[in-house]
């Protein structure tokens, strides 16, 4: 005899920590923020979120069926983070994961989490190892071809639109449209920097226009006041 599982219960209780590091090593943390926020800005005004290191529960009534991706891009859904994301109650599944991978975790994200991303039909699964510890290329991923994961061998995110490139502890994204690159938040405070300082630049070069044509205007009037005691009227010179 079975006993069937209340799915309704409000007790089920589904933790949004474990208590365990984000990451394994600062790089992998810095790999995984650059790539949560780059992709958050890229995805402003659409109809998607994307969340970092917090439980994805796949299975109601169940809450130790969970695995906390690295990062994640849900499309379909409303804006914004979450303590933790429900499946059933989103109603969509991850289209795009990351995983910061090391060789510490080398069988879980290639066997485990990889058969799981697969049978729940995540998109593309994107295996990055910053320190080239198990993958040579350092980037590897994946894409659904039927109900099975294909090697993605153009670079390419097709649900992101975006080249998805090797840029030393970093993930850099390229839009394949255009193929403008997503700058990462020390590039953006970079770029912004430049920009005050042409701004500062173009404001001095004005600032010396106007000198200069002042300087112009009082030696024009200057003359003009000689010729006059002079009994030349400046007005009717030729």
């Amino acid at each position: 005899m079975t006993t069937a599982i209340d799915l309704s219960n409000p007790n089920i209780e589904y933790p949004s920590a474990d208590g365990e590091p984000v990451a394994e090593t600062y790089v992998h943390l810095y790999a995984l923020l650059t790539t949560l926020e780059v992709l958050k800005q890229y995805l402003v005004g659409k109809k998607a979120t994307v969340l970092a290191n917090q439980f994805l529960y796949y299975a109601q009534g169940f809450p130790r069926l969970r695995v906390a991706p690295d990062v994640m891009v849900i499309f379909d859904v409303e804006p914004g983070g979450r303590d933790n994301y429900k499946v059933w109650e989103e109603g969509q599944v991850p289209k795009v994961i990351f995983e910061m991978t090391s060789k510490a975790t080398e069988n879980q994200d290639q066997e485990h989490k990889k058969t799981l991303y697969e049978q729940l039909g995540v998109f593309e699964y994107w295996l990055f190892d910053p320190k080239g510890e198990w993958i040579p290329e350092k980037l590897r991923g994946y894409r659904l071809q039927g109900e099975t994961y294909q090697l993605i061998t153009d670079g390419q995110s097709q649900p992101l639109g975006l080249f998805v490139k090797v840029e030393g502890d970093l993930l850099g994204f390229y839009r394949i449209d255009t193929g403008e690159k997503l700058l990462i938040p020390t590039e953006l405070a970079e770029q912004l920097q430049q920009e005050r300082q042409r701004a500062e630049m173009e404001r001095q070069r004005a600032e010396m226009e106007r000198q200069r044509a002042e300087m112009e205007r009082q030696r024009a009037d200057q003359l003009a006041a000689y010729l006059r005691e002079q009994g030349v009227d400046p007005d009717n010179l030729p």
